[in-house]
């Protein structure tokens, strides 16, 4: 991967790591709630301002994802887009303080080496 490659890369994880954060905090404006039916619960989540920016940083961040993929190998984006997993991970433990166990932070640190692996062999 060059540059621009690695710079749009950067945007789509940076961009779906966003929209991740954004549905987790509308998740958390809606609530536990038990709608009545299908159409009760999509207009819950239609009518969250967060989760709706979440769903269009997703959206966002598929665009850039489908752009990087007319430039680079599957074989290389997919896995790449797994340091998404990290983003997470860090977007939950420093944004909704959730907890991080040892063995998830052994599978993250796989996942980094991984990704460094997938990515400087081409």
């Amino acid at each position: 991967m060059n540059a621009r490659d690695i710079g749009l890369f950067a945007i789509a994880i940076a961009v779906n790591s966003i929209g991740q954060f954004l549905l987790k905090a509308g998740a958390n404006d809606l609530g536990k709630s038990a709608p009545s039916s299908l159409w009760a619960a999509l207009l819950g989540i239609a009518t969250t301002p967060t989760l709706v920016a979440g769903l269009f940083f997703y959206g966002c961040g598929s665009i850039a994802y489908i752009l990087l993929l007319s430039r680079v190998d599957l074989s290389v984006a997919g896995p790449a887009t797994a340091l998404a997993y990290v983003t997470s991970v860090a977007i939950g433990y420093f944004a909704f303080r959730e907890t991080i166990s040892a063995a998830q932070a052994v599978g993250l640190g796989a996942i980094v080496l991984g990704v460094i692996l997938v990515v400087t062999q081409r």
